[in-house]
Parts: C-alpha cells; sequence; structure tokens
C-alpha cells in the first residue's frame, strides 16, 4: 500500500503530520509530495516541513491513495496545481482519495463530491456545492473519505488505516499510542 500526501504552503500541519504518522505506523508507504516546486513547505502556523519529493516526481501509478490536508492557504495553493486537481479527478474514478478540513472544498469545486456524503470544516460548508454534509467527524462515501478538521485528525487517519490496512491494524495503532475514544 502507498499513499501520496499533498503539502502546499499554509498547509495545516496537524492534518498532515498525524495522518502521515499514522500511516507510517500501519506499514503503508507515505510520501510527503511538495506542489510548490521545493521540498521545504511552509506550513499554516509556519512551521517547515521537508517533503519527501517534488509532486511532479512521485509515482501515482504505484499509489493506492491522495490525502488532501486543510489550510485556507493550503488549500488555495493545491487548487493552483493542475497536477493536484488531475490526479484528484483520477484517483476519485478508479482508487481512494481523501481530503480533510478546507480540502474537501477542492473536490467539491471539482464535481467529485456531487451527491456524496462528506464533512469538512463549517466555515467551508458554503463551497461544499453538490455534497451532502454530514457534519459528522468523518465521512465516507464509496473511495472517498472527508474529515471535518483538526479535532477529527486522528478518527480520519484511523479510517484510512481501516480501509487500507484492516481494522486490527487500527486496533494495533490506537493501543500502540494510548489512543482512547
Amino acid at each position: 500500500m502507498t499513499a501520496v500526501v499533498f503539502l502546499a504552503d499554509g498547509f495545516e500541519e496537524c492534518e498532515a503530520l498525524i495522518v502521515v504518522d499514522i500511516l507510517r505506523r500501519a506499514g503503508i508507504e507515505t510520501v510527503m509530495a511538495s506542489v510548490m516546486g521545493q521540498l521545504d513547505v511552509d506550513s499554516s502556523r509556519h512551521i517547515t516541513v521537508r517533503a519527501d519529493r517534488l509532486a511532479e516526481e512521485a509515482d501515482y501509478s504505484g499509489a493506492d491513495i491522495i490525502i488532501l490536508p486543510g489550510g485556507k492557504r493550503g488549500t488555495e495553493n493545491l487548487a493552483a496545481s493542475e497536477l493536484v486537481r488531475s490526479q484528484c479527478l483520477a484517483f476519485a474514478e478508479e482508487k481512494r482519495l481523501a481530503a480533510i478540513c478546507a480540502a474537501p472544498s477542492l473536490l467539491a469545486s471539482l464535481g467529485i463530491l456531487e451527491g456524496k456524503e462528506a464533512t469538512c470544516h463549517p466555515d467551508f460548508a458554503p463551497q461544499m456545492k453538490g455534497a451532502v454534509l454530514t457534519g459528522g467527524s468523518v465521512a465516507v462515501s464509496g473511495n472517498i473519505t472527508t474529515g471535518q478538521g483538526l479535532g477529527a485528525a486522528f478518527p480520519f487517519a484511523f479510517e484510512l488505516v481501516r480501509h487500507l490496512a484492516g481494522e486490527d491494524k487500527v486496533r494495533q495503532i490506537k493501543e500502540a499510542i494510548c489512543y482512547r475514544e
């Protein structure tokens, strides 16, 4: 299993790094891919994170899922990338796609969430044209997983692991990190 997490300046660092951490604990190869033309990416709280590779160098043919962290500016920068938009459309058709916080609004703008249950940060609900908003922490509709925001980062990551590696792996990770519900 392989995941690609897109990083763009202004991304919400915890929504990205918690997901990367949990996926890697599950044994899922997880690539942080910068869409900014350089490996160092500036998060929403101005914490510089070094991506594993540039987005244009990532292997999408071997990836099972693309994940978009939120952050208002980060989502705007993701939306400005033709590569991100085209890969989201391709993965929505045949693989798995996930977005959290502001990022589900990018999926909605591409028509990917039309008629699908989804969630997002409440500030972005008006931009979720065509989606059936659940208001929950995490929503799964077919091959699309959406999360509400930073507070949902762990449940969002666990849901991704559940789909990619199974419930036993989720239980093992929750126990290892002392996660309590």
